[in-house]
């Protein structure tokens, strides 16, 4: 406290010296006013610097918090104040950037003159199917009368890189018009996304695109016939695709630019479109969220919202092992023991797109049981034990563990003939066959018999809603 009052050093030596000549002058000794003697100087800055720390060191903690109550706090207020200002400067910067951006993209209009400009520049002749081609000489012409908002589109090299091997060197009008409403739609969309990202890093948090896909619903026309009441299961469903496939190390963020090159928003658009209707796979359709949640709902016996281990284990055809069901139900987050619907999500898109890597990322902490970082041969006995007490249920004599667990290594190839790592498993190609027949005994079964005609379930499962009974 005393010397952060004297941040300078030398300051605080100028100021004691001062202190300790008025005392020696005050105390009589007037030898101090001519040159003082080096060690003089030094015994008295000595003295007077021990007093004065003596004095502050002995204050009773009365008068330190009296000090600290009478100490002015307009500092204090004015850095909360700047930091305030500084949040809604940064904000209100953000906002002007995005919509000076916004202007610099070109709307339907411009997009229908620039196709008007090609169609009346167009190289003849035009091919039999006829389609049509521009050469670069005319593509120029097409560049300055569009104006200066695409030229940045528009650009030289851009006709260079869609040409292809027409032998007058001319480039399909289809094929430029396409990339430059693709391209203008990806930017409109980065722009649209970047409203959303409150905290400016580029990047959204699930709230951050529950609030997008939220206020996205009413511009697509196959969700027209959608139930409001039923909006908070979509944007559930359709979010959890964005943070299971774009945040594989669940950090709680998805970066902005993997949305634009993953192939999610084409699923989006697809919706949009009023001519066609969207496929049953696209799982941002209608169709698809409702036989999830109808799925969720008959595994829900006992109707709490929750599913129990007994009540997964219909999931399907009810091949899936009790030695799977365990591991799964040790790994992910559960409440009270139980799977919630964001859990049930997760399991859907690993079970439905096993050969993706993040989702044998996912069953490899199922498999993992030392959580030594590799399937083991303990691995692989354990989930074995699992095959085999299903498989006998249904009066199939189960293989030989040693057949099984060379045909498991074989197909891995890993670096090292002990261990499968994750690596390893998406290298080989063969990681879903491989977490196939270690949790699920239809799949095993269909491996095994896969020359000859195999059974299509190894058991009985609930029957799935059907599209009529997904009406909400």
């Amino acid at each position: 406290t005393l010397l952060s009052s004297y941040t300078d050093c030398s300051s605080l030596k100028l100021r004691l010296q001062r202190v300790a000549m008025a005392s020696e002058i005050a105390a009589g000794n007037r030898s101090v006013m001519k040159a003082v003697n080096p060690k003089e100087e030094a015994r008295l800055f000595n003295k007077h610097y021990q007093q004065m720390a003596g004095d502050l060191f002995n204050r009773t903690a009365t008068d330190v918090c009296m000090s600290a109550l009478c100490r002015p706090r307009h500092r204090m207020q004015t850095t909360e104040l700047g930091t305030e200002l500084r949040a809604r400067l940064v904000k209100e910067a953000r906002a002007a950037h995005l919509q000076r951006k916004c202007g610099e993209l070109l709307n339907s209009e411009e997009l229908k003159t620039i196709w008007h400009l090609l169609v009346a520049h167009r190289t003849l002749p035009d091919s039999a199917d006829g389609e049509r081609f521009i050469n670069y000489l005319d593509y120029l012409k097409v560049c300055k009368a569009a104006g200066p908002k695409c030229s940045k589109l528009l650009s030289p090299s851009l006709f260079f890189k869609l040409l292809q091997a027409d032998p007058l060197g001319r480039v399909s009008t289809d094929h430029l018009y396409e990339f430059i409403s693709r391209k203008t739609w990806l930017l409109q969309t980065r722009v649209c996304l970047s409203l959303y990202d409150f905290s400016g890093d580029g990047s959204l948090s699930e709230s951050d695109l529950e609030n997008y896909v939220t206020n996205l619903i009413p511009t697509l026309y196959q969700l027209r016939k959608l139930d409001k009441l039923f909006y908070s299961y979509y944007v559930c469903t359709a979010v959890r695709k964005f943070v299971f496939f774009l945040d594989p190390l669940r950090t709680g963020r998805v970066r902005i630019f993997d949305i634009l090159t993953s192939s999610f928003l084409d699923d989006f658009a697809e919706l949009q479109v009023e001519t066609s209707s969207p496929s049953k796979t696209n799982w941002f359709s209608a169709y698809k969220t409702l036989r999830l949640y109808g799925s969720f709902l008959a595994l829900d016996k006992d109707a709490n919202g929750l599913l129990s281990k007994t009540e997964l284990a219909g999931y399907g055809a009810g091949s899936l092992t009790d030695a799977f069901l365990d591991r799964l139900f040790q790994t992910c987050v559960t409440l009270n023991g139980e799977m919630d619907y964001q859990a049930y999500l997760d399991f859907c898109l690993a079970m439905e797109c096993r050969s993706a890597p993040q989702s044998l990322s996912y069953f490899f902490r199922i498999l993992d049981i030392d959580s030594c970082g590799a399937i083991t041969a303990w691995s692989v006995n354990y989930f074995y034990r699992g095959l085999q007490r299903r498989l006998r249920s249904h009066g199939v004599e189960p293989p030989r563990l040693p057949d099984l667990m060379d045909e498991i290594f074989d197909m891995a190839r890993p670096a090292d003939p002990c261990r499968i790592g994750l690596e390893d498993l998406i290298n080989s190609g063969q990681g879903a066959t491989i977490v196939s027949i270690l949790i699920d005994a239809s799949e095993f079964w269909r491996h095994e018999s896969r020359s000859a005609t195999a059974p299509d379930t190894v058991g009985d499962g609930p029957a799935e809603p059907d599209e009529e009974e997904l009406e909400l």
